[in-house]
């Protein structure tokens, strides 16, 4: 697996039926675009259906024959989640490739519709449910994958099982609930793995490294942001070179499950994507067990 890999190294997708969520901007929208390219069908999985019309509108004008489309889904609603499963499964019988890249950044304290904590409810529980709902098309559809964005940010997350269902309304930190939903995402990735019974379904994650996107627009009034404002951007790389990890993880045939993509440069946060590591947390397989029954009682998924 060599180290310079770029787009022109995504082999020919003609026969993947792919869905990217949070495709209507930034790195998701790079994503969906690059996969069009190479002929895969994508779904564009996104909140706003006119943004993401628009993405999809801008697609096309690049790519004429691409196959793409937009349906609606708000991660912060499982009443949406299922909706869009149903759409999904009306439309087509197989999925190859499911790029759970959605999230929100240090939001102010808030809960989804069911009453989660927005940075677990959407980062996590959100992609763990929609994942849950399509498995079997994932089972059914040959070689397939299941590609998880993190963040470096994960390093700093703690997990405690027994406070998860609590709002965090009482000691509320967008950056620690941030940092707790990207360890999230590592921890149901490589528990996915390690419960998948087939070598037909691959579960890997990727981490775009510092992103020039506007995912961190909510931030622009606070003292801090606007203080590391300069030293971000300096580290920071455009949305299509952030999205090459996720791209990496998506579509290299080397890629192995379980594990995680990221920029090859200092600190994680820009350069060329190569296969990284991530924190000893982030492996704790007990923390992984319980995250995963908890996921499945908070949602109402069941699907190993």
């Amino acid at each position: 697996m060599r180290d310079g890999w770029t787009v022109q190294d995504i082999p020919d997708l003609s026969r993947t039926v792919a869905i990217v969520t949070g495709a209507s901007g930034g790195i998701g929208s790079v994503i969906a675009r690059e996969l069009a390219r190479k002929a895969a069908s994508v779904v564009l999985a996104c909140r706003s259906v006119d943004r993401g019309q628009a993405t999809v509108d801008s697609i096309r004008a690049e790519i004429p024959d691409a196959r793409v489309e937009v349906v609606p889904l708000d991660l912060a609603r499982l009443t949406s989640v299922r909706q869009f499963a149903r759409a999904f499964r009306s439309r087509h019988d197989c999925l190859h490739l499911l790029i759970n890249n959605a999230g929100v950044l240090l939001v102010p304290h808030g809960t989804t519709e069911d009453g989660f904590e927005r940075h677990f409810g959407v980062n996590h529980l959100g992609h763990f449910a929609l994942t849950g709902l399509l498995f079997d098309r994932l089972l059914t559809s040959g070689m397939s994958r299941v590609v998880t964005v993190s963040s470096r940010g994960h390093v700093f997350g703690r997990i405690d099982c027994e406070a998860l269902t609590d709002d965090g309304a009482g000691d509320y930190s967008p950056a620690r609930a941030y940092a707790r939903s990207k360890l999230a995402n590592l921890l149901f990735t490589y528990e996915l793995q390690r419960r998948l019974r087939t070598a037909s379904v691959i579960a890997v994650a990727a981490h775009p490294g510092g992103a020039a996107t506007d995912l961190g627009r909510r931030m622009s009034d606070r003292r801090l942001y606007r203080a590391i404002r300069p030293v971000l951007e300096w580290l920071s790389q455009s949305a299509a070179e952030a999205a090459l990890p996720i791209l990496r993880a998506a579509t290299d045939p080397g890629v192995v499950g379980g594990e995680f993509y990221g920029p090859s440069g200092r600190f994680g946060m820009r350069g060329r994507p190569v296969k990284t590591e991530s924190s000893r947390r982030s492996h704790d397989e007990e923390t992984a067990r319980r995250l995963w029954q908890l996921s499945e009682d908070l949602t109402g998924t069941r699907f190993l």
